[in-house]
């Protein structure tokens, strides 16, 4: 016996509480801590090793002719750190690799969907990260240029399955909402005019004069008239819709002619308790039915209970298990882009709500491209 006091059971050998408990007995040939020249993989198996890049992508300079040298992708993912068009609260500038945390979990080798049983990063499509546009955040002019510049690129080059599709497509992690300006000039570009599903609690169609531009046209460009300017460019049909849309309007009825004027339906955030989420998803296909879609996702369009690290949150927005179901619901459309915006970390929770949750629709889109390709 070890006498009165606590005691462990080591193997066959009895050893005081205070004591280090003699070395384990192991089978012949297996050991605690393997030799340096034993065969152990150290490159692969953890999903929180190496750069941090979406969902664990591999990552690729898109921008770069000489490191993209002969690399094929069809659709990438596309940072736009900038946020100095915001009228509220700014951060989303940390939004990309807010985001990419968020999604760290996620990985090729364990992507399978429990309600499609299917992978969409272990099909027809080459998924790529290509890391974040070096955006100035001093001169929006500049920063905007660069945008522009960098989908122009990106979307540019010789897509892996040509049979799929005839451009690369991107999907943009934000930044504020201004940066979907240069996303649709990119896409009028490859594809021409697009319809725009816009998922917010904001309508973003604001006259510059109203909102902004009365101090300077510099200012009249901003993440709530964007959507404005975006059909002054003709880079947009009259054949788009909001999507939770409850935030005041700064005029009674003016606003509201000016965003029929710009082509914009709307289906409120309280229209889904009316007509539930298969209302808002019948609405949502009829309204764009036989055109090219655009989706943009404003993280303000769920209720701050689940996206708290915005901008400009709107209490009485969606949850975030009915903005992926109504997104899982635009099956079929033709998405030619898609971005998800206004993500601010420094309003998240500890538990990284509003991060997880935007990796979650970046992912959807995902689902979303490469389950419908674009050829033409």
């Amino acid at each position: 016996m070890c006498g009165w006091y606590y005691t462990l059971i080591v193997g066959a050998a009895c050893v005081r509480a205070w004591e280090f408990p003699p070395k384990p007995i192991f089978p012949a040939g297996q050991t605690i801590i393997p030799g340096v020249n034993d065969n152990v993989d150290i490159v692969t198996g953890s999903q929180f090793n190496g750069l941090v890049t979406y969902a664990n992508l591999p990552y690729l300079n898109c921008l770069s002719d000489d490191e993209v040298g002969d690399k094929k992708y069809d659709i990438a993912i596309l940072g736009a750190p900038f946020d100095t068009g915001v009228t509220a609260r700014p951060g989303a500038r940390y939004g990309p690799r807010g985001i990419r945390i968020g999604s760290e979990r996620k990985a090729e080798d364990f992507a399978w969907s429990v309600y499609t049983g299917k992978n969409p990063l272990r099909s027809w499509a080459n998924v790529v990260d290509c890391g974040d546009v070096p955006l100035t955040w001093l001169d929006n002019n500049v920063a905007m240029a660069r945008l522009d510049k960098a989908h122009l690129v990106v979307s540019g080059r010789i897509p892996s399955n040509e049979s799929y599709s005839a451009h690369p497509r991107i999907i943009t992690l934000g930044g504020d909402h201004t940066t979907t300006l240069s996303a649709l000039r990119s896409t009028y570009k490859r594809w021409g005019q697009v319809s725009v599903i816009h998922f917010d609690s904001h309508i973003d169609t604001w006259d510059p004069a109203v909102l902004g531009g009365g101090l300077s046209d510099y200012a009249g460009l901003n993440h709530g008239t964007f959507l404005h300017i975006a059909h002054e460019e003709g880079l947009i049909r009259n054949t788009s819709i909001h999507a939770g849309i409850r935030a005041p309007l700064a005029r009674r009825r003016g606003d509201m002619r000016n965003d029929v004027r710009c082509g914009f339906s709307m289906v409120k955030a309280r229209d889904l308790d009316k007509i539930g989420v298969a209302g808002i998803i019948s609405q949502i296909k009829d309204r764009v039915e036989g055109s090219r879609v655009y989706i943009s996702v404003d993280i303000d369009v769920l209720d701050p209970a689940f996206a708290p690290a915005t901008g400009t949150p709107e209490p009485g927005g969606w949850s975030s298990r009915e903005l992926l179901t109504i997104l899982d619901g635009l099956n079929g459309l033709d998405i030619i882009g898609a971005d998800v915006v206004e993500v601010s970390p420094i309003y998240d929770t500890a538990g990284q709500t509003t991060a997880l949750a935007a990796a979650e629709i970046v992912f959807s889109l995902i689902e979303l491209m490469v389950e419908n390709p674009v050829e033409h």
